[in-house]
């Protein structure tokens, strides 16, 4: 049965004005657009939905390895950070779905096609996923699906929760280079409802630009003492030096922190991806398969 919440969710993205381009003539028939994608959870999402064969265009490199299947047959329109212009204008696609990691392109894929930012908004992660996936299944006529989509989700974390064991503490990192910093991970402390323990008061937050980090060494998160430590490994994701997990652990108990679980996440899935209706999916089952 749909709970409140869930309904909730889904008339929010119900009523959000639609995100994508709408259903095009060509020559007296009415054809659903074709995408080229800079946002995996966007890809994942369209292939969720059965609407694989829409998507004609995305980043071959760097590519998860949950959507590699996806980079076959498709156009590689550049990087994730560096797009290529030119080759998405070869496509000649009716839309192209950005995020912020687009930013410093908009101007020139906005000269090829129309482009929208699938960026999540802020508030109630749920629902907000809702949206973008409503939103994104509006202008085929996949609403139906999408709904049904978001209920089995909705289910399926309802279950996971209840699966997890009780007081459990968890803290997610993200690794760049050897160094830590805490990320914040909705599908950890909003869907499945992981606490956090307190973060010290040794630990004196960076600001950079409108963003603030709060770098993390091993005694600090020795002192936060969760019961499992989640690792983004940036470095990995971005085809530089990985985390060495064995080192770290090392370092943990060092500082009385032996007993902490620690877990090196997907990289390109947590990194490169998420927000999409299987992203989510996956990182639910890789959170819920550690513990």
């Amino acid at each position: 049965m749909t709970t409140n919440w869930m309904r909730t969710a889904v008339m929010v993205g119900a009523c959000a004005a639609p995100m994508m381009a709408q259903a095009h003539q060509v020559e007296g028939e009415t054809r659903a657009p074709e995408v080229v994608s800079f946002d995996w959870g966007a890809a994942d999402t369209l292939a969720a939905l059965g609407l694989a064969d829409r998507l004609v265009g995305v980043p071959h490199q760097p590519a998860p390895a949950y959507v590699a299947h996806l980079v076959e047959g498709r156009a590689d329109v550049g990087g994730l950070k560096v797009p290529d212009a030119a080759a998405v204008a070869e496509v000649a696609p009716d839309l192209i779905l950005v995020t912020g990691r687009q930013s410093d392109s908009l101007e020139a894929l906005r000269a090829v096609a129309e482009t929208r930012d699938v960026t999540l908004g802020e508030g109630d992660y749920f629902a907000a996923l809702s949206d973008k996936v409503l939103g994104m299944a509006a202008p085929f006529g996949a609403e139906a699906q999408a709904r049904e989509r978001l209920e089995a989700l909705h289910a399926d974390i309802e279950a996971a929760r209840e699966s997890l064991p009780d007081d459990l503490e968890a803290v997610v990192v993200i690794h760049n280079d050897g160094h830590y910093s805490l990320r914040q991970a909705p599908v950890v402390d909003e869907l499945l409802e992981i606490a956090q323990p307190a973060v010290p008061a040794s630990v004196e937050p960076v600001s950079r630009g409108t963003r603030t980090f709060h770098p993390l060494t091993p005694a600090a998160i020795a002192e936060m003492a969760p019961d499992a430590l989640f690792v983004v490994d940036r470095s990995a994701a971005i085809g530089e030096t990985p985390l060495d997990v064995v080192s770290l652990e090392a370092a943990l108990a060092d500082e009385g922190g032996e007993a902490i679980e620690v877990t090196a996440l997907s990289p390109g899935l947590w990194y490169l991806a998420g927000d999409g209706l299987q992203s989510v999916r996956a990182q639910l089952e890789e959170i819920t398969g550690s513990l």
